[in-house]
């Protein structure tokens, strides 16, 4: 049964071009993002229009460099620095298709949260597309732990995404909580303004270091977790630009007030979203993560990644073999020269103006068999290639009125791998796709 499916969901992209200035947390310079529309199966991805030649960086978890202070992409040596806020509000608006522009390398942090990612979204307006919606349901619980944090992250089977989040800081002010998302249509109203959050003794050493250089400290919720001396207590009036500062009751610096009692398990779940939007495909399924942090949710991303990818590969065509099929061994000999032994076709299951799915059954009766090791039968690999190709023919000979008339010829083939021996007793399916319009009687076709 394949896990990869397409819903009956269409995809979707945002109706126009929308754009948002702040200032970056690691830099502290002015920085605007641009969102825009994009085509059908294009997915999410960050351009730095501030650099030559404009360069693209897809938002995979293949490109994640480092995930010490948020989620950092790069590739060929361009940075996308704290993308997780940014891809959270797109797949929590169920947007599918979206150009992220940067004129810097990273989107401006606002109020911490992906509130203002998300009105901009709205603002711009969601459009249907044409394409169906990919998705990869889970079958079966997939887990990822980091033995060192005791961070783990499980995915199980669930008729829709979910999430929920446990953390456990181990501090008296923020001890354990818990989030909770049932519906990712729930998002907006539920994660989104759910704002970044540190504990002092974090923000002391990065003001020791100069690595707040946004200034603008008024967006963080900081927990005290320990003694305020005075010489930190100056620092941060000066970090916040402040004359006085204080502690609230629920342990929180005063300069903002919390909008969840759980505003600190609402983040993370929405740091995991997020995160997960580098597997690059939706997810049907619950995801519970424990102990969530950005170097653990992009491990399990890219383990995802790869199963997928794998799956992909492996992908059979769904078709209803009890159905009648396109063309039978008769209408297909009605067309092609070939015939036994060297009629490797043996029906059409699927036929359109740019695609084609074949099928041949293996059985020990074939020729081949006969001196291909005898005691060991292996169906010879270039008559795998043979098979393809004749089921090719059938669509390049579907354009012609007489194909009767016509023979078909390889002219080249490439990047031809083997997986699997092909026995006696197994069923070739063979599914072939233009490349690119037949022009001239030379068709170029990929096919697995």
């Amino acid at each position: 049964l394949t896990m990869i499916e397409c819903n009956t969901t269409n995809q979707q992209t945002i109706g126009k071009e929308t754009s948002l200035k702040g200032v970056g947390l690691h830099t502290g310079k002015e920085v605007t993002i641009t969102f825009k529309p994009a085509p059908e199966d294009y997915g999410y991805k960050f351009i730095r229009i501030d650099l030559e030649g404009s360069p693209v960086i897809e938002a995979d978890a293949n490109y994640v460099t480092n995930t010490e202070r948020g989620t950092n992409l790069e590739k060929m040596g361009v940075k996308i620095q704290t993308s997780e806020h940014v891809l959270a509000a797109l797949v929590g608006m169920e947007v599918d298709n979206c150009m992220i522009e940067l004129n810097a390398s990273e989107p401006p942090i606002m109020d911490g949260s992906s509130k203002f990612f998300v009105e901009a979204i709205e603002e711009a307006g969601i459009v249907k597309q044409e394409a169906q919606r990919e998705e990869y349901v889970v079958k079966e619980v997939i887990t990822f732990a980091d033995e060192e944090t005791g961070s783990e992250i499980t995915v199980i089977p669930s008729d829709s995404y979910q999430i929920t989040t446990m953390v456990d800081f181990g501090t008296k002010v923020l001890g354990t909580q818990n989030a909770s998302l049932q519906r990712i249509s729930d998002f907006k109203d539920e994660i989104s303004n759910a704002r970044t959050f540190s504990f002092l003794h974090e923000i002391e050493t990065l003001l020791d270091h100069g690595l707040i250089k946004g200034g603008d400290l008024n967006n963080a919720i900081v927990y005290v977790d320990k003694e305020l001396s005075p010489e930190t207590m100056e620092k941060l009036r000066g970090a916040f630009g402040k004359d006085e500062i204080s502690v609230k009751p629920n342990g929180i610096l005063d300069n903002l007030t919390l909008h969840h009692a759980n505003e600190a398990a609402r983040h993370k779940l929405l740091d995991v979203i997020g995160d997960l939007a580098l597997v690059g495909t939706r997810i049907r399924g619950k995801v519970i993560a424990n102990k969530p942090g950005h170097s653990v949710n992009t491990q399990f991303a890219k383990k995802l990644s790869k199963l997928i990818k794998i799956e992909k590969r492996n992908r059979v065509p769904q078709f209803d073999i009890s159905k009648e099929p396109v063309k039978d061994v008769n209408a297909i000999m009605a067309m092609l020269p070939h015939r036994p032994p060297f009629l490797l076709v043996d029906k059409i299951l699927e036929l359109t103006d740019t695609g084609v799915v074949g099928l041949k059954n293996v059985t020990m009766n074939e020729p081949f068999f006969v001196g291909h090791f005898p005691g060991a039968p292996v169906m010879p690999g270039v008559l795998i290639v043979e098979a393809m190709a004749q089921t090719g023919g059938i669509l390049a000979l579907s354009t012609v009125p007489d194909p009767e008339n016509y023979l078909t010829f390889f002219m080249k083939i490439n990047n031809v791998k083997f997986k699997r021996q092909v026995n006696p007793g197994d069923t070739l399916i063979f599914n072939l796709e233009l490349i690119s319009p037949i022009r001239r009687g030379i068709v170029h076709m990929k096919g697995d």
